[in-house]
């Protein structure tokens, strides 16, 4: 059972991938192959609810970052299991329906990879057993939802819309992270289990006020609850298998979700009751008033999922074991008949070609099947009887006739309930009676009909769903209610009992109240005003624009402040800013370091010392003659490389020659479009002041690294030393360092570097030069030189390929490696030009760095399928005839990532300096490139 969780997590990922990468699948192909990962999904669930429904907790886990609290764990509590389910049974329904929804002209390859992504988003989110997992699946979450509300990114609105609810999301998002930072420091792990066995003493803490408010912050933006409900309705630019995906069974249900979960933990307190009671309410009562004024279908609909959820948060907020159980039951009974609407939703506006209800009416005619279907799901949202919506509207207003504390309080809870009540009942009258029946369509330019069959199953087993909960609670929904509240509540789960009918009582009153007030309230608000004249003014997206043009604004003010095109100033700010940084902990508490006596310098030593002193002021009183400016800096480089020989530091000496070498060619292309000299500077002042910070940096500098290089043996160093060859398995320290001790860095720095390049190349490739920047003449010709580069390629590659097979136990990896094998290509490059070398070597850059990134991140996580943290290593010694005795260890895997990523970005970066085009108007006679010509390696016209 337990290797069964990781599997469950992994259908939709591996699903959506293979999905992604297979570029010839046809449209039923996709969908059946989409539909397999929530229908296998819902077997392996199926294998593991007699265990859930018996009170066990299956669970699986690795460490994943041990030292950070943060491990790889899943649990599948009756919470879990419940909202797994939602997932997957209703993420099975939406793939049918959108293969016949989604038109011919829409990717349906891109659109069930990023519903398969959401999808496993939300199922990693449910199943996480630690709070910093959950984190990551939350934030996931708002990046796939991001990639299906913008689908359609020729319309503006869905650009609109998925960027609202990214910002609001993703903002909500980072105070979430904030609050579980401080949960786990109370708590003192981010264990689940952990957690909510410690609510006494996250309440009684101190900062539990801040917590809250910061979870709280999550939640409420997640499940759109006032004030930050406006981003919702403006993600209906989503297409309608996402809006029903969305709005039922993921998404804003991850808000409640959290608070659900976290409801042990956190509720219990006058401050969770009065601020999360209190906004449920209000958003329970600003969707239902705001949706009785859509005149869009979906846009009613939205109104009424934000009501809805703050129903739920209203209940939660309640915090009685009865509420619990009633917003449990909420969440189940809203993901049914509120998915069938927005699917039925979708069916209207894809055979009408409208979802405009002042266009609409009379389909109950025209579409017979479809218009009882979202009827009874209208009524089910209303909540008439017989229907699963009145017994969880039931519930909600026994619980607001039973709330403790003042008189005034339970007045005011029970009529807001009852008039949310009437206002649903407004809003659900208005959609059955405004599309299914008085006159119309008016203005549609096709002639309704039914969809296909198979579009409208997914609404059928909704609809059949909500009827049977509705008639026989007991026999169908009342053992996964108990299974979801027993998780929240465990022991002070209340005996209560699922019928439809209790008697005569005053929630059956007030439902009736409800009812009738609804209808008078509808058809008086027909009467009175012309409902079909409203105008819905989006004041909530109106203020996040203008809010996001001052801070975009405010952002551009300070760009021109800082990056104005001038190098110098931002040289200057940066040198400045790092001095104040360094300076300030010395001055808050100064402290001399206690220097050892020097060591003598041998002759050699100082040689060098002298060599690269001179080299340096050379660099400086040369600037302007920048070639040489240049050739003598490559001067500096080669002295700190001979110094590290001379310290016994070959790697770094490898290192340091390679860059310089790869250094000095990127700036030969880059001199190549900057004329030959620099201007000269105005003002002497300017050069007094650079030189005084120049020197105060350098001592500044130097004198840290004096203190590093001179401080006691028994320092981290040491450790290194003790530990690499008995854990690590490599003589060589510092690539152990790299590969293994810090391999974690590693792979962030390497995937900066991959980055850097991507950028490079999304820069320059279609940079063009003006006329005057380019330089005259003829090309150089050096055929010796040509034909000596072409030779040293395979020599270089077999040094290359022996230095990096030889970097775990001597001088050498990845790093070193990749640059080693990427300099013959940069001389040709320098020699013969970018076109000449490319039409030679196949070699695809970008690919390359994918690649590489991939290799380190797969041979990274293998280590975890042996219970050990992610990037441990292994070690094999095999005995090979002729060779012998063979030593190998996993972390070669991982250099080998490294390796591509190197020299995969350094080509990238010196192919695009040497292909910059030039500019359109530039006279033919100095040589002008076919724009027709594409690159085989960088995929450009060049």
């Amino acid at each position: 059972m337990t290797s069964v969780l990781p599997l469950l997590l992994a259908l939709p990922f591996l699903t959506a991938a293979l999905i992604a990468l297979h570029g010839r699948l046809s449209r039923s192909a996709g969908a059946w192959l989409a539909a397999l990962a929530p229908l296998l999904g819902l077997v392996l669930l199926g294998s593991m609810t007699p265990a859930v429904l018996d009170g066990a907790v299956p669970r699986a886990g690795w460490p994943w970052l041990p030292q950070l609290g943060l491990d790889f764990s899943l649990r599948l509590d009756g919470l879990a299991w419940l909202f797994a389910g939602l997932v997957l049974g209703i993420g099975a329904l939406v793939v049918l329906y959108a293969h016949y929804y989604l038109s011919a002209q829409d990717s349906t390859r891109r659109f069930y990879s990023c519903l398969l992504l959401f999808m496993g988003s939300m199922l990693g989110m449910v199943l996480s057993g630690n709070l910093l997992l959950l984190v990551v699946f939350w934030e996931l979450t708002s990046i796939s939802s991001f990639l299906l509300i913008g689908f359609w990114s020729h319309r503006r609105d869905a650009r609109e819309g998925a960027r609202m609810a990214l910002v609001i999301t993703a903002a909500g998002g980072l105070a979430l992270l904030a609050g579980v930072l401080l949960i786990g420091r109370i708590v003192g792990s981010f264990d689940l289990d952990v957690v909510l066995a410690s609510g006494e003493l996250i309440r009684g803490h101190r900062l539990y006020p801040w917590i809250l408010l910061l979870v709280l912050a999550g939640i409420f933006t997640k499940s759109a609850q006032f004030p930050f409900h406006f981003w919702l309705p403006h993600a209906m630019a989503a297409p309608t298998p996402v809006s029903a995906y969305l709005h039922s069974a993921t998404m804003v249900k991850a808000g409640v979700f959290l608070l659900a979960r976290l409801h042990p933990a956190l509720a219990g307190s006058e401050l969770f009751f009065y601020v999360v009671s209190g906004i449920g309410a209000v958003t329970l009562l600003v969707g239902a008033w705001n949706a009785i004024f859509q005149h869009d279908l979906k846009g009613l609909l939205a109104y009424s999922t934000i009501s809805h959820l703050g129903l739920i948060t209203l209940l939660f907020g309640l915090s009685t074991p009865m509420a619990v159980v009633a917003g449990v039951f909420h969440i189940l009974n809203h993901a049914t008949f509120k998915a069938s609407l927005f699917m039925a939703a979708g069916i209207i506006d894809h055979e009408t070609g409208t979802r405009d209800m002042r266009r609409l009416g009379g389909l109950r005619k025209l579409m017979p099947i479809t218009s009882a279907l979202a009827i009874v799901a209208s009524l089910a949202m209303a909540g008439i009887p017989l229907l699963n919506g009145f017994l969880s509207k039931e519930m909600l207003f026994a619980e607001a006739l039973a709330t403790g504390g003042p008189q005034w309080m339970r007045a005011a809870v029970s009529g807001t309930a009852l008039l949310a009540g009437i206002l649903g009942v407004a809003y659900s009258l208005r959609f059955v009676h405004d599309t299914f029946f008085g006159k119309g369509p008016l203005d549609i330019d096709v002639a309704p009909h039914e969809p296909p069959r198979w579009m409208k199953l997914p609404v059928e087993i909704l609809v059949v769903i909500c009827l049977a909960v509705g008639i026989v609670p007991a026999l169908t929904v009342a053992p996964v209610l108990r299974a979801g509240a027993q998780a929240i509540l465990g022991p002070a789960l209340p005996d209560y009992s699922l019928s439809i009918w209790h008697g005569f009582n005053l929630p059956l009153a007030m439902s009736a109240v409800g009812v009738a007030g609804g209808i008078a309230l509808y058809f008086g608000l027909r009467r009175l005003t012309d409902l079909y004249a409203a105008r819905n003014r989006p004041l909530g997206k109106q203020a996040f624009q203008r809010g996001m043009d001052a801070l975009f604004g405010f952002a551009q003010r300070c760009t021109h402040a800082l990056a104005n095109g001038s190098l110098q100033r931002m040289l200057l700010a940066l040198v400045l800013v790092a001095m104040v940084v360094a300076a300030a902990p010395h001055l808050a508490a100064p402290a001399w370091p206690a220097w050892p006596s020097p060591q003598p310098m041998p002759l050699l030593g100082w040689a060098l010392w002298l060599v690269m002193l001179a080299c340096a002021l050379g660099g400086l009183f040369l600037y302007r003659q920048r070639l040489l400016a240049v050739i003598v800096m490559g001067g500096t480089g080669l002295m700190v490389a001979l110094a590290f020989v001379f310290l016994s530091a070959p790697d770094l000496a490898l290192t340091q020659l390679m860059v310089e070498m790869v250094t000095l060619a990127l700036m030969l292309l880059g001199m190549n479009y900057l004329p030959a000299q620099s201007p000269p500077e105005h003002g002497r002042w300017r050069r007094r002041r650079d030189a005084l910070i120049a020197i105060v940096a350098g001592a500044g500098l130097a004198a840290l690294a004096y203190t590093m290089m001179t401080l006691p043996p028994d320092t981290v160093a040491g450790e290194m030393l003790r530990r690499s060859l008995p854990e690590a398995y490599g003589h060589n320290v510092v690539n152990v360092i790299l590969v293994d001790f810090r391999g974690f860095d590693t792979f962030g720095e390497i995937t900066v570097f991959g980055i850097a390049a991507l950028v490079v190349h999304a820069l320059l490739r279609r940079s063009r030069m003006a006329p005057e920047q380019i330089m005259p003449g003829p090309p150089i010709k050096l055929p010796v030189p040509a034909d000596l580069a072409q030779i040293m390629f395979p020599l270089t590659l077999t040094v290359s390929i022996f230095l990096f097979l030889r970097g775990h136990n001597a001088p050498g990896g990845g790093f070193i490696a990749g640059l080693v094998l990427a300099v013959p290509l940069l001389i040709q490059y320098v020699i013969q030009g970018t076109a000449s070398v490319e039409s030679r070597f196949g070699f695809d850059y970008i690919r390359c760095i994918g690649t590489g990134l991939l290799v380190a991140l797969l041979s990274g996580a293998a280590s975890l399928l042996f219970g050990v943290p992610f990037l441990t290593s292994g070690h094999v010694v095999l005995d090979l005839p002729l060779v012998g005795e063979l030593e190998l260890a996993s972390a070669m895997g991982f250099d080998t990532g490294v390796y591509l990523v190197v020299f995969g970005g350094v080509m990238l970066i010196l192919s695009m300096m040497g292909t910059i085009k030039p500019s359109r108007t530039r006279n033919a006679r100095h040589g002008e490139i076919d724009l027709q010509r594409r690159s085989a390696h960088t995929g450009e016209m060049h």
